[in-house]
């Protein structure tokens, strides 16, 4: 064979090698993430929703690419975040948080959405019904409006010397309601006296914190609500700053400052979402698919946190935690 010869067949093979790898690029499906968290903030929520994925047999940078929006508790860039995936043409969104589940139905009809969620996808508008979501939206819904009594009798056991504790919620979240009712109904069955504060948007975190400091009432229990989730959340630092003995909806903000966290675990809920973003990118239709129920807890407690705040947490409650924090 002449040299020229060769060298045309072999830079005809090589291009037609890099076209097929070009043609398998583009093939691959995209999943554009949207939510408040980051994977650096959260990876143990992202790791449960690359093993969901992989239930299906996709593995992210191999079968699968997944873009990630996170907002970083800036809710104003959600709606911004959601028009960018739709206009990059991803095959499906991933929308974690409320606001992200809602931003991202705002944005599209036809795109598939999972979410994974804390509040009541029928409620938010979300979903027609849980067995049957019909239209592009389905997902898994966690517990956070179950266990608010809860996270308050935890608090008490951990600083048993207080007569009251503070609440702090949003007054704009649907589950409102519910979440003062189990909250004044558990400081009554402790004898505590319960004071409410609300927020509903950052700034009025600060005021809540302000009129914190003029009360007797310094454990302070939070609602499981977007604003007041994740590591970039404002009253971590004004926790911290005003020496509050804090209980938190999100275990990654246990991790990151908080005194303790008790709420869903949201690596379950991402592996559940993960695996039904696998099954739609198979073909199943969002429609067809019930939204599932995560019923997993976390309790975090940080010792590191207890120490500056001079607090000895029994022994008794350290045996319940499912993570300590040293």
């Amino acid at each position: 064979m002449r040299r020229r010869e060769f060298i045309t067949l072999v830079g005809g093979a090589a291009a037609a090698s890099s076209l097929t790898a070009r043609a398998q690029q583009q093939a691959m499906p995209v999943v554009g993430y949207l939510g408040i968290a980051s994977v650096d903030d959260a990876p143990d929520r992202f790791a449960g929703f690359r093993s969901g994925l992989g239930e299906s047999g996709f593995r992210d940078g191999e079968n699968v690419t997944v873009e990630y929006r996170a907002t970083k508790g800036q809710f104003d860039k959600f709606p911004k975040y959601a028009a960018d995936l739709v206009r990059s043409g991803v095959n499906i969104i991933f929308a974690a948080d409320n606001v992200g589940a809602l931003a991202a139905k705002a944005a599209t009809s036809s795109i598939p959405i999972v979410f994974a969620i804390g509040g009541d996808p029928v409620a938010l508008g979300l979903v027609a019904s849980i067995n049957k979501p019909g239209g592009n939206v389905t997902g898994v819904s966690f517990l956070s409006t179950t266990i608010m009594a809860k996270r308050l009798e935890l608090l008490h056991e951990a600083v048993p010397s207080a007569s009251a504790i503070a609440a702090l919620i949003n007054p704009t979240n649907a589950n409102a309601q519910t979440d003062q009712a189990q909250l004044e109904k558990a400081a009554h069955d402790l004898s505590l006296e319960l004071q409410i504060f609300n927020a509903s948007k950052e700034a009025e975190i600060d005021e809540a914190f302000s009129g914190l400091a003029q009360t007797s009432a310094k454990p302070l229990v939070v609602e499981g609500d977007a604003l007041f989730a994740g590591p970039h959340s404002r009253l971590i630092e004004l926790a911290a700053r005003n020496r509050i003995p804090v209980m938190l909806p999100d275990p990654a903000t246990a991790r990151v400052g908080g005194l303790m966290a008790y709420g869903a675990s949201l690596p379950d809920a991402f592996h559940i979402a993960g695996v039904y973003v696998g099954r739609i990118l198979k073909g199943e239709k969002p429609a067809d698919l019930p939204v599932q129920q995560s019923t997993k807890v976390q309790f975090i407690v940080n010792l590191k946190t207890a120490k500056a705040l001079n607090l000895t947490v029994p022994f008794s409650l350290l045996g319940r935690a499912d993570v300590v924090i040293e």
